[in-house]
């Protein structure tokens, strides 16, 4: 593949996608078809059989899921396209943030039996919070119960009212073969092998009423968007193709519109008009407004522009550990262009970091390249930044907005199995946690014992499966536990005093401070209102650091506190005893008293659940979530399945897979993913004070 080193593409001509859905709605096989048809790839990979080029983990092809999101680069009509095929499964979340983060645009799968499921609400709301441009691909047509229309509604309903067709099925499940382009007015048939050849055929007389109404509704949508076109439009003009097309491309791009298209990738039916899609109506980094950064040293805002000939400004969003080529950093230029061996500035740890080798990915696999530029998406070699850094030059040390992450809700105690193991153990789990922002760590200084804590079981599972593969560390581990959290009711005032005179020098610290409770989700803060120099300055960092501590471990059950505002308020010093250490400990004192005289609780993660099952069981399966504290919230019917939502607590949640296939004979399957934190029941609460004492 020496085009990709040879051939340099104009930023107009580039598109940074990614593929978005769901699990099991069909991304790494429509991921697949895409590569055979653009000439990446010259075999299709089947995720059945375990051979799919971007499920390249050994995890992804045992299990039929992508669990990392994986990089290709690919060509089509004289475009470049930067793929990131994401995975679907609730627990590997963060996969999705981080891609749909540095992306332009994206293509939302939807499995056409199911219409809108849980997880592609998730990633329809994270792209939208980064106004990302997106055309729906409604999949799996050919399947029993593929039915476009009924997914139609269920994305007007669940996603957005500007969802509208360009695209309708000529007939229904394995009767699906072809497709009606709405602005053309054209059919076509996908002929030959793995369905090459797309063919245009004449639409079905029985077809030319539906989609002359289709039509209809998609370009008055389209003329609405521009006042030349409306009166045109109003006029009775007929609109030139070419026209709707341009007035798709801006409303796509503006987010007031999302194209939806058809097909059955694993028929290979649909896949290239999808392609033909992400050209004509996704943007080219040219397209996307400027992005916004700040400049560390003055503070003042300042707008990144795509063009090869700026400053270099570059964003971190993913870091993998390679087996043959050590630590890679996945990064999108946003704005320069950068070359191997150079030297980079670090504005987020602010330090010069160094580029080895500059990589472009394609899965698992690696192309050499000697620059980058405005607009691509890279992998580096040789750099220590982590997932979120900003990377420029010291000229201009601009810092772009950082990625953010939800918190785990999930621990799991893990041990080495032999003392080799142990100290394996420290290096992996650092590696792993570089490469998975929702990966923590907790040691327990009184037990000796490491929890992991992540989103989900399956994620946690994966973790140590690739302890044990990827890095040959043998470990046992605990049962799944519940990441609860403390926090407080009502606002005290607090002394902490640490004084010890044992002969020489001793040690003082006295520090006052007011804690308040603040919203739930608003997280910690702490406000220095010292005055009249009662405690000298060089002592407040300690009396911060001291408060971070001791919230790490409340007074309830060892959890940490959140949700607080701590305010020092006064406090007294030495001139001789008085030391950083002494008023850290002073701090950490006020904080455990001011906890507990503040009415302290315990909360614990309530996560949204959503049970699909046939009818016959919805009873059962509603009651048995009852019994789990769950509150149900609502049910809908999907074909001939209900779709149960509940908020249920965490804590009740472990082993449900096994439950519900007994309670619905299997039948029955359910996602679910965390909401919030909300109070633990009093009697609960002391059974689990009881259990950490």
């Amino acid at each position: 593949m020496s085009k990709t080193a040879t051939k340099e593409y104009p930023l107009d001509k580039i598109r940074n996608i990614g593929i978005i859905a769901h699990v099991d709605a069909g991304k790494t096989t429509t991921t697949e078809r895409v590569l055979f048809y653009t000439g990446r790839s010259h075999k299709i990979g089947e995720v059945h059989e375990g051979a799919a080029q971007m499920d390249w983990m050994e995890q992804e092809q045992e299990r039929g899921i992508t669990i990392t999101s994986a990089a290709t680069t690919c060509f089509w009509q004289d475009h470049r396209i930067n793929i990131i095929d994401t995975p679907g499964h609730v627990d590997f979340t963060a996969e999705v943030e981080r891609s749909l983060r540095v992306l332009d645009g994206g293509v939302v799968l939807l499995d056409g039996s199911q219409g809108v499921e849980p997880q592609t609400e998730t990633v329809w709301r994270q792209a939208e919070k980064y106004h990302v441009p997106l055309l729906c691909f409604v999949n799996k047509l050919d399947k029993i119960g593929g039915d476009f229309y009924m997914t139609i509604d269920s994305i007007k309903e669940r996603l957005t009212d500007k969802a509208i067709p360009v695209q309708l099925p000529i007939g229904r499940e394995n009767e699906f073969k072809n497709i009606i382009d709405l602005l053309t007015m054209k059919a076509y048939e996908f002929q030959g092998t793995n369905g090459v050849e797309v063919v245009e055929v004449s639409v079905p007389e029985d077809m030319l009423e539906k989609a002359s109404e289709y039509r209809m509704t998609l370009v008055e949508k389209l003329a609405e968007s521009d006042d030349t076109l409306l009166e045109k439009y109003l006029g009775g003009t007929e609109l030139a193709v070419s026209e709707l097309q341009a007035a798709l491309r801006k409303m796509t791009i503006n987010t007031e519109i999302y194209p939806i298209y058809c097909g059955a990738s694993l028929a290979n039916v649909g896949v290239q008009k999808v392609l033909d899609g992400v050209i004509s109506y996704l943007p080219s980094p040219k397209d996307v407004p400027p992005v916004r950064a700040t400049n560390s040293k003055s503070n003042e805002e300042a707008t990144i522009i795509a063009d090869d000939d700026s400053d270099f400004v570059g964003l971190a969003f993913k870091i993998q550990s390679d087996p043959f080529v050590g630590r890679l950093t996945y990064f999108r230029v946003y704005s320069g262009t950068l070359q191997s061996g150079s030297y980079i500035y670090n504005s987020t740890q602010e330090k010069k970091e160094r580029v080895g080798r500059i990589l472009l990915m394609h899965a698992n696999h690696r192309e050499e390249v000697k620059e980058v530029r405005a607009g691509e998406i890279a992998a580096a070699i040789g750099l220590e930044a982590i997932t979120g850094d900003t990377l420029t030059n010291d000229t201009n040390p601009v810092v772009l907005e950082s990625i953010s992450f939800a918190e785990p809700v999930i621990g799991k105690v893990i041990e080495p199995k032999t003392k080799n193991d142990r100290d394996k153990l420290g290096m992996a789990l650092k590696r792993l946690t570089e490469e998975d922002p929702t990966l923590q760590l907790n040691s327990n200084p009184e037990t000796g014992e490491t929890l992991i804590y992540g989103m989900g079981e399956l994620h946690l599972e994966v973790i140590v499966d690739r302890l044990k593969r990827e890095f040959k560390v043998e470990v046992n581990t605990g049962r799944p536990q519940v990441a609860y959290r403390e926090t407080i009711r009502k606002s005290v005032d607090k002394e902490g005093k640490y004084i010890r005179q044992s002969g020489g020098r001793g040690q003082y610290g006295h520090v006052v401070i007011t804690m308040e409770p603040k919203a739930p989700g608003e997280g910690s803060e702490f406000e220095d209102k010292i005055v009249g120099g009662s405690i000298p300055r060089e002592y407040i960092p300690a009396v911060e650091k001291g408060i971070k501590e001791a919230s790490q471990s409340g007074i309830i059950a060892g959890y940490p506190v959140v949700d607080y505002k701590v305010t020092l308020t006064d406090g007294s010093f030495h001139e001789v005893d008085s030391s950083e250490i002494a008023f850290k400990l002073a701090a950490s004192e006020a904080f455990k008293g001011a906890q507990r005289s503040a009415d302290p609780y315990l909360l614990e993660p309530i996560m949204s659940v959503e049970v699909v099952t046939p009818e016959e069981f919805m009873g059962d399966v509603i009651g048995n979530l009852s019994s789990k504290r769950g509150q149900i919230e609502g049910n809908e019917s999907r074909g001939k399945a209900v779709a149960i939502d509940a908020k249920v607590p965490l804590a009740e949640m472990f082993g449900y897979a096994t439950e519900l296939r007994g309670l619905t004979q299997g039948r029955a399957n359910f996602t679910m993913e965390p909401s919030h934190y909300a109070e633990v029941p009093a009697n609960i609460a002391q059974e689990i004070a009881r259990k950490n004492a």
